[in-house]
């Protein structure tokens, strides 16, 4: 998903920190885990405030903890448990990028979310189908 054609490292970024609420959205994408892959027949999904995730980079990697704030703004998530100290003490949350943490429980409250997996799974079996189309086709 390119934000803008422009090659400028400067109007990417520019494009970036721009992007409208749709676009931020999608940059909240993480994969899912290999379970959840396998049950929903998805690869990724954006991270929502109640999802369980394990982070895969950087210094708290192997951490897991509940998702506890999305901030689109900066295009970050807050985990319980990735906490630092303050100077007087005050534990404040960590922000994390999304891409680098996996999903590993899904908080399906949200009806319209059951929606979303309902509405890729079936443009994933679409593809896939098509893909047959074209292999049996090209072989004659």
């Amino acid at each position: 998903m390119a934000l803008t054609r422009s090659h400028k490292p400067s109007k990417q970024r520019k494009a970036l920190y721009n992007a409208p609420l749709h676009i931020r959205q999608k940059l909240m994408t993480a994969p899912l885990s290999k379970e959840l892959r396998e049950k929903y027949g998805i690869k990724r999904l954006p991270v929502r405030k109640g999802d369980t995730v394990r982070v895969m980079r950087g210094d708290w990697a192997g951490h897991e903890g509940k998702v506890t704030r999305v901030d689109l703004k900066r295009i970050r998530i807050y985990i319980e448990g990735v906490q630092k100290k303050k100077a007087d003490g005050t534990p404040v949350y960590y922000p994390i990028h999304p891409s680098k943490v996996m999903i590993i429980k899904l908080d399906l409250s949200d009806p319209m979310r059951r929606e979303i997996i309902e509405r890729k799974q079936k443009a994933k079996k679409q593809e896939s189908i098509e893909e047959q189309v074209q292999e049996s086709s090209g072989g004659e």
